[in-house]
């Protein structure tokens, strides 16, 4: 089943609609052009659970979790989350801003979260990613640079990549390769970024 986006609300059809409040309005004339790969497991390390959902609901309970403690006053959120089953998950419609790269800078050009959109896999920088989340993945970037026509496949990056200082995901066991293969890039180790 191919991914479909309602250009009239910005939700994927395909995907569970988990709302956040946390975004606002890209500044005018601010469209996507860039995809930010992230990766976020909760707690760190563990899988399957309902956190993820809660942090970007802002319903996370910081007494489930030592962890939780330290992060129930963030106000974060991506446009989606691909499970480590291949299940997409979003939170904030894609021409909408989500906070997902905090303080960041692509070629020169800061505040990544105004012309970007952030895909969270499950995962982190311990664990390789599932088959079904390369396919999820390379599946949404299709119909992303479809849909939005600054988006190119040379402008998929990862966290890392536009926050350097502050963040290594998708981590040392994302396979970029991978990924451009998947998209039929030939281009080389990463898909460009």
């Amino acid at each position: 089943m191919s991914l479909d986006i309602d250009s009239a609300t910005g939700l994927i059809r395909q995907a569970r609609q988990v709302a956040s409040v946390n975004y606002d309005a890209r500044p005018n004339d601010c469209a996507p052009e860039l995809i930010v790969v992230h990766a976020i497991s909760l707690p760190p390390g563990e899988y399957g659970g309902p956190w993820i959902d809660h942090l970007f609901s802002n319903t996370i309970d910081p007494t489930k979790h030592p962890y939780f403690a330290e992060i129930a006053d963030l106000r974060v959120s991506a446009h989606v989350l691909i499970r480590r089953d291949g299940e997409l998950v979003q939170y904030v419609p894609l021409d909408q801003r989500a906070w997902h790269a905090g303080d960041s800078c692509h070629d020169g050009r800061d505040a990544c979260n105004d012309y970007s959109i952030g895909i969270e896999l499950e995962g982190d920088d311990d664990t390789p990613f599932s088959d079904a989340q390369y396919e999820k993945l390379s599946e949404l970037c299709v119909v992303l640079e479809q849909t939005f026509p600054g988006i190119r496949y040379d402008r998929i990056v990862g966290h890392c990549d536009i926050a350097p200082e502050r963040k290594t995901d998708p981590g040392p066991n994302f396979d970029w390769p991978r990924l451009s293969a998947l998209l039929g890039n030939s281009a080389g180790s990463k898909v460009l970024g």
